[in-house]
């Protein structure tokens, strides 16, 4: 076999010609049955469509509201990032990522404060928020927390 001889996959299937007379297999209802919505032109109806009946979906009671500006920040806690990057000055959320603490450089990250003790190192963070306990810790270790805007 050589590259000339390589040839695009086709479907077994070969198109259903429907309304080409009886002989076709697919004449006089084309397919479509006899008589009722489904036969007539238009059709077919949207998915969830019972008749004269309220669809399901509108049936069901709708509970909550989700808001279209919503942020979903990644989390990351003082105790692991102490864990992995206790040589690092500088914390910034491209650092996170290589340790694999976060999944996403350009997602909002949010450090939060769950450490036991204090925190053993002097480091910068940067990142997008801190919860009021992570900040108290990093500047009563001598660090500096920086907000970085979105």
């Amino acid at each position: 076999m050589q590259i000339q001889d390589l040839r695009p996959k086709i479907s077994n299937r070969k198109k259903k010609r429907v309304g080409r007379g009886s002989g076709s297999g697919h004449g006089k209802t084309s397919t479509r049955g006899h008589k009722g919505a489904g036969q007539r032109k238009g059709s077919p109806h949207y998915i969830g469509l019972e008749g004269g009946n309220v669809p399901y979906l509108r049936k069901i009671p709708k509970r909550g509201f989700s808001s279209k500006h919503a942020v979903s920040f990644q989390i990351v806690n003082l105790d692991d990032i102490m864990k992995r990057l206790k040589d690092k000055k500088e914390i910034t959320p491209r650092e996170l990522k290589e340790a694999n603490l976060i999944d996403n450089v350009s997602k909002p990250v949010k450090v939060l404060a769950r450490l036991q003790g204090k925190l053993s190192f002097k480091a910068t963070f940067k990142a997008h928020k801190f919860s009021k306990k992570a900040e108290e810790l990093i500047t009563n270790s001598g660090g500096k927390a920086e907000w970085l805007g979105r």
